[in-house]
């Protein structure tokens, strides 16, 4: 979709990600290799009484979900930017559901402007567990 097609506020859902739980302690081994994410016995004796998912790992299960959403499809060019903000704690589990919004656009030249899409994750209780604010750069249609 060209960035011209785009419009302000237009909002589209996010398949739902399941949290694997060997696939949360892989991926800490690997990215994030600390106790509360590797250790169960360890994560038991914590506040939150059990292992809790890497940060990047639940944004990344929701990342791939939004990728096969394909808002802008053979037109987008680039990322550009991405900020990302936890607010509650994943478990192994755990089933994330997003909601994306086109929550700016900003022309940049005749070839192309920037689409920041707002995402907020939610988990099977309805709770936000984190957003994404993510920026990308989308062709312009020349015609």
């Amino acid at each position: 979709m060209y960035f011209d097609e785009l419009t302000l506020g237009h909002e589209f859902d996010i398949p739902p990600a399941v949290i694997d739980k060997q696939q949360m302690i892989d991926f800490a081994k690997l990215y994030d290799n600390i106790p509360l994410h590797t250790d169960e016995e360890y994560a038991k004796t914590t506040h939150f009484g059990q292992l809790i998912a890497p940060g990047m790992m639940s944004f990344m299960a929701v990342w791939a979900k939004y990728l096969e959403v394909d808002l802008f499809g053979d037109d987008l060019l680039a990322g550009k930017s991405s900020k990302v903000e936890w607010f509650k704690p994943v478990f192994a589990g755990d089933v994330l559901t997003g909601k994306g919004v086109i929550s700016k656009l900003t022309p940049r030249n005749e070839k192309n402007g920037t689409a920041e899409i707002t995402i907020t994750v939610t988990n099977q209780h309805g709770e936000v567990v984190l957003s994404n604010v993510t920026e990308a750069v989308v062709k312009r249609n020349m015609v």
